[in-house]
């Protein structure tokens, strides 16, 4: 399984506008107050979603919450369903914000 990703690691990535799929897990409300540009998918919604994300399962995929617990959980989900390169944004929005603000 491919190792999570720290906030300055994936600043990097998307100050290099590399090719990734950015997913947020949290609710809409968490989304609306702030987010880096991810694709809100809530974590609830993550196995209904999975036939849209099919086509990415070779795909680098990062999905980020608020401390890093659901898309932990939402990582592993998807790992068990064939996401090959899916990552988990160690410590969230919360890391993101104190390291980088909003």
């Amino acid at each position: 399984m491919i190792k999570d990703i720290t906030v300055k690691e994936l600043k990097e990535k998307l100050d290099k506008t590399e090719s990734l799929i950015l997913i947020d897990v949290r609710e809409l409300h968490e989304h609306k107050e702030f987010n880096i540009g991810g694709r809100l998918i809530p974590v609830g919604s993550i196995p209904n979603a999975l036939e849209d994300l099919d086509g990415y399962k070779e795909d680098e995929i990062i999905l980020y919450c608020r401390s890093g617990n659901r898309s932990g959980i939402a990582k592993d989900f998807m790992a068990q369903h064939g996401f090959k390169k899916v990552r988990n944004l160690l410590g969230g929005m919360l890391e993101w914000i104190d390291t980088f603000g909003k």
